[in-house]
């Protein structure tokens, strides 16, 4: 049966995001989720195996019941499985496309594809739970949040000993990474020797990894985005001094999104204006009951402001290409077809402009909801675009959001209007701005020439490991083996990889150098950047464990003997 795939976040994946290697993490990720009509035409139940073909790969999975109705679509949620099927190539832009992916799917009695064929070198490093230390209990408050781009700032943290034990006002996802802070830990610096990891004292895997990157030509240091802006300032300066490149997870989420505010200027907001005045509220593309559990209660439809106040005063919108669980809870729900956010965008620019749009529906939205939607938005008192990976993915990509930031201001002539991405990473947006005031440049800086250079599509992280351009890749706080699509995933595997990391991630199975570290907002401080750009101090509400480093002491630690290499 032929399907159109989109992919994204789901609550059950966020919560065993830090243990890709448990079983829930793979019940909950290796699925596909069907319209109850389309299981019918291919004969299959929930828990039954379908193989999901593209032209770019296959892979089996579960089927899983989609909760809203889209027939003629089918959603995966991000992870190795559906990296297999997407489609690699970005176009010059840096986002590979993990939406709008033409699909076929069969019924199978194959098993469900293992990760060993998924991630490459597959081997599993030594991990554990982090002893158990007595203590008195301490209870912290105004705790921030190192999970997603709301970091809630409002945490109380009930800490005894060397454990969080309890945790007040968090999300289930908030609440799962301190509660399970002290597991699937990697405790000790490993080098892949064979077949098995062996142990190496901290000190020499520095020099280790230093005479890697020393002698690479064009190395890739990706992540940044779970880290703080510490780190992230000595990751610069070991960028510069290598000639490499400094990349980060915008370039697969909202890369887009950066490039058009930079061309055509943003108008936004706090979120903390919102929360106070905002009486319409426009999800567009993005579902925050997923992956952003408590931006409704704190700062939207639900908070409670001093302006305003309640879900009676306010009206919600959604936008989006399947029926989601956000849907559900809207007054207005507009299904566009896939890849057709563009049209519907520009209609909506043509109709707030007072022009006639001379069509019977655009992008498979009758036109009356169009003009339904347009009068809402002029009408607010003040509104608020929020918008997510459904149009930075999808066909169209950096246009979407160059129309939807031109539709905002083309509202602002009307009304009060602003427009905010939902970032998903705790501090992906102050990675993105502490490299714009440190380069010039957002993501995707390179420093071969000796000064930064940024080249979407010649730069970005997912097209150098396309080409295979890269000869030794540092990967610091993200994941990209389980993130990225598999052909980038093969060739990050045939280069010297370093892995900085407190936990086993997928990327540590592939890894040829592992050095553990601290959990930035629970076992050391930091900053970050709530995704409306307003700073925020990390906590420290544990000790981490013995001989644990924070990520900006090891990467000085790195830079330091880098630096005493290229003197030599």
């Amino acid at each position: 049966m032929e399907l159109i795939l989109v992919t994204g976040r789901i609550v059950e994946q966020g919560r065993f995001v830090e243990d890709k290697i448990s079983h829930e993490y793979e019940n909950s990720v290796a699925a596909v989720f069907l319209d109850e009509e389309d299981m019918k035409v291919l004969g299959v139940s929930e828990g039954d195996r379908v193989k999901v073909r593209s032209e770019f790969g296959e892979v089996v999975v579960k089927v899983k019941r989609a909760k809203g109705r889209s027939p003629g679509i089918c959603f995966m949620p991000l992870g190795p499985w559906a990296n297999a099927v997407v489609r690699p190539d970005t176009h010059g832009s840096g986002m590979p496309d993990f939406k709008g992916i033409k699909v076929v799917v069969e019924k199978t009695g194959e098993e469900v594809t293992p990760l060993s064929r998924l991630v490459p070198k597959y081997l599993l490093p030594p991990r554990t739970e982090v002893e158990k230390v007595p203590g008195p209990e301490q209870v912290f408050t105004d705790v921030a949040c190192p999970f997603c781009g709301c970091v809630c700032d409002d945490l109380v943290v009930h800490v005894v000993g060397n454990r969080v034990v309890k945790v007040e006002r968090a999300c289930v996802l908030g609440m799962s990474k301190f509660l399970n802070h002290y597991r699937n830990r990697i405790l000790k610096p490993y080098k892949r020797q064979g077949d098995k990891f062996i142990e190496v004292p901290y000190e020499k895997i520095v020099d280790e990894v230093a005479e890697v990157l020393v002698n690479s030509k064009y190395p890739l240091l990706f992540g940044w985005s779970s880290s703080s802006n510490e780190a992230l300032r000595i990751g610069v300066k070991l960028a510069e001094a290598l000639g490499g490149v400094i990349d980060n997870t915008a370039v697969f989420c909202h890369g887009p999104t950066i490039l058009a505010e930079q061309e055509v200027g943003v108008v936004t907001a706090t979120l903390g204006q919102i929360k106070n005045r905002a009486d319409l509220i426009i999800y567009w593309g993005c579902n925050p009951l997923a992956a952003h559990l408590r931006h409704g209660v704190r700062y939207t439809y639900l908070a409670q402001g001093f302006f305003i106040g309640g879900r009676k005063n306010r009206k919600v919108v959604v936008v989006d290409v399947r029926e989601t669980e956000i849907a559900k809870v809207a007054d207005l729900f507009i299904k566009v077809k896939p890849n057709k956010d563009l049209e519907l965008l520009r209609a909506l620019r043509a109709v707030v402009n007072e022009l006639e749009l001379e069509v019977p529906e655009v992008a498979g939205v009758p036109v009356e909801k169009v003009y339904e939607l347009a009068e809402l938005m002029i009408s607010a008192r003040f509104g608020v675009l929020f918008f997510g990976l459904g149009i930075t993915m999808t066909r169209g990509k950096y246009w979407n959001i160059v129309e939807a930031i031109r539709l905002v201001q083309d509202l602002n002539k009307w009304t009060k209007f602003v427009l905010i991405p939902m970032r998903g990473h705790y501090n992906v947006t102050g990675t993105n701005a502490a490299l714009c005031w440190l380069t010039g440049y957002p993501y995707a800086i390179e420093f071969a020439k000796g000064y930064p250079r940024h080249i979407p599509g010649l730069t970005t992280s997912t097209d150098i490991l396309l080409r295979g351009d890269c000869d030794a890749v540092l990967v610091i706080a993200s994941d990209p083996a389980a993130h990225m699509p598999k052909r980038a995933v093969e060739s990050m595997s045939k280069v010297p990889l370093i892995v900085i990391d407190p936990k086993c991630s997928l990327t540590a199975c592939m890894a040829d150098y592992i050095i553990p570290s601290a959990i930035v907002g629970i076992e050391c401080e930091g900053t970050a950047y709530r995704m409306d750009h307003v700073p925020i101090r990390m906590r420290k509400v544990v000790e981490p464990p013995p001989g644990i480093r924070p990520d900006h002491v090891i990467l000085y630690d790195i830079y330091a003997k880098v630096m005493e290499k290229l003197r030599r």
